[in-house]
């Protein structure tokens, strides 16, 4: 591996007062998700320079942060750097030794429709969070791939351009990063704003691409996470049926707009805590600062209707744990309180983060102490806590807030729900997806008739897996012609839905890396490599691009 050369002479202009001085590398990486390592290892073992320039002290994303119960689809379709992950996480798994809290014969075989442990093909799909983060680490270590932790990207000053290319970024504390190509491997899509690359955020109208699913979906009920299924319709209000008593909290009184049209609304987030019911490992559910439980007299009120799924989504990983997810009307979702966050500063990120745990923890407290939950919840709940050996210097928390989708860049080819459902051809596939098209909630609101509803979370099936195109990883020509982005890619709102998956985006990084390194050997814009072969390198180092007609 190249030794990275001292970055000096070349943007001797940049050092302002009191900047620090980084390095030139041939690929500079922003993020720390599971496609910034992808990308990284892929950089370096194609024999170039790189660096990992992460906000995050934690290198994972979701899949070190809580999400531990695989979202795969269809496993075949899944392969190079992405299926390595989880051969690794399967050869941990292996002995006996990884398992502390659960004998391994205890611990069953259950994944998403298939099964969790795959022996013939030696992948594991479910697992531990440290234990992904401990993959993670591996892959950097054996890569020697310098990472630079708690670097924040100045996104008002930090991007260095040199007409359609970027020469530079600085991070807040002033260091400066020089590179050949740079990755936005962000969840938020900070650095492609910055670059000045087109990008949208929130929900097109479905006459913008020509969809079905995207924009506004007042009426469409496609899972159990809505208030349509409750055998009692629900009031929003203060006192039941009495508008003029005021609403309920975390319910919008405004409009919630015409079906199918545009809004600058983002799906739901929340914290996939990582809970366990082993008493020497557990801490147990605290009474968070600040706790309000008139915040959750909705859900008294689902309770009172008749509601049993509390416990539908505590999804089990190894050792006694659970990936939990949200599932019901109101859940661990915290509906319509980051539509700010893909823009937001850094300061108010943090406050939608301290809002987001806030809720969560006190949901958790309440369903397990409130007297209006049913007593067998309570005691079930009460049963559970954080896990004590994860996220040991967050108090058992996750580190990272899922961002199911932030901002999308606008790219060369832009990935619509038609590709997915291969309505329309997709081109030059650098990778496949094959998850269920899947929007989370995005509003609450009050139905015409005075009842309470959630909007936005929508299922569709994409029939089998889809090809993802290359020009879904790169800007528009002219805008930005050494950048890749695979996390937050050229797609629309309900396309994306499918391609979010934590797989996905590390087939995605791999496949952005290799395509950087072939335009810094050939001197060329990102948006012109040779797609036949980039084609050859990624089928060469195990990427599935196409599925075999039957």
């Amino acid at each position: 591996m190249k030794t990275p050369r001292v970055f000096r002479a070349a943007f001797v202009g940049l050092l302002a007062a009191g900047s620090l001085v980084a390095a030139d590398y041939d690929v500079v990486i922003y993020g720390g998700t599971s496609a910034a390592v992808t990308a990284a290892v892929q950089v370096a073992r194609m024999g170039k320079t790189v660096a990992i320039v992460s906000p995050d002290k934690h290198l994972g994303g979701l899949s070190s942060g809580g999400l531990g119960y695989t979202d795969t689809g269809d496993k075949s379709v899944i392969g190079g750097l992405s299926r390595e992950f989880y051969h690794r996480v399967w050869r941990h798994y292996d002995g006996d030794a990884a398992w502390r809290w659960q004998k391994k014969s205890e611990y069953g075989n259950k994944g998403q429709g298939t099964p969790a442990i795959d022996g013939t093909q030696r992948t594991m799909w479910i697992f531990e969070p440290h234990v992904a983060e401990k993959v993670f680490e591996d892959f950097v270590r054996e890569h020697r791939i310098p990472v630079f932790r708690d670097e924040w990207l100045d996104r008002a000053r930090g991007v260095k351009k040199s007409g359609a290319r970027l020469a530079a970024i600085t991070t807040l504390s002033g260091k400066i990063f020089a590179g050949k190509m740079f990755f936005d491997a962000t969840y938020e899509g900070d650095l492609l704003a910055a670059a000045g690359v087109s990008y949208h955020v929130g929900r097109e109208a479905n006459r913008v691409y020509g969809e079905e699913h995207n924009g506004v979906q007042t009426g469409v009920l496609h899972h159990r996470h809505h208030f349509g299924y409750l055998p009692l319709k629900i009031s929003p209000y203060v006192v039941p049926g009495d508008p003029r008593s005021g609403v309920l909290p975390r319910i919008s009184a405004a409009h919630p707009g015409n079906f199918g049209e545009g809004d600058d609304k983002v799906q739901a987030y929340c914290f996939r805590m990582c809970l366990t019911d082993v008493p020497a490992n557990r801490i147990p559910f605290a009474k968070p600062e600040g706790y309000d439980p008139k915040q959750y007299e909705l859900l008294a009120r689902i309770y009172a209707a008749g509601w049993t799924e509390t416990f539908q989504k505590f999804d089990p990983i190894p050792n006694q744990k659970t990936d939990t997810n949200n599932h019901g009307p109101f859940s661990t979702d915290n509906i319509g309180m980051n539509y700010d966050y893909p823009e937001a500063s850094y300061e108010r990120r943090r406050e939608i983060i301290r809002e987001h745990e806030r809720y969560q923890k006190g949901w958790l407290y309440f369903v397990a102490n409130d007297p209006r939950v049913p007593a067998d919840v309570r005691a079930k709940m009460s049963s559970y806590g954080l896990a004590k050996d994860e996220f040991k210097d967050n108090g058992g928390w996750p580190h990272q807030i899922y961002v199911r989708e932030a901002r999308r860049m606008v790219g060369s080819f832009v990935m619509t729900e038609n590709e997915l459902r291969k309505k329309k051809p997709t081109p030059d596939s650098v990778g496949m997806g094959s998850y269920t098209i899947d929007s989370h909630n995005v509003q609450r609101y009050i139905t015409p008739e005075g009842y309470v509803q959630n909007e936005g979370d929508i299922g569709v099936s994409t029939g089998g897996p889809y090809e993802i195109a290359y020009g879904a990883l790169v800007p528009k020509r002219g805008q930005a012609d050494n950048l890749l982005v695979p996390v937050c890619v050229s797609s629309s709102h309900i396309a994306f839905g499918s391609i979010r998956m934590e797989p996905v985006f590390m087939i995605l990084g791999q496949s952005a890396a290799t395509a950087a390194v072939m335009a810094i050997d050939a001197k060329i814009p990102v948006q012109d490599v040779p797609y036949a072969k980039l084609r050859e390198r990624l089928l060469a180092d195990g990427q599935i691009l196409h599925t075999v007609k039957k």
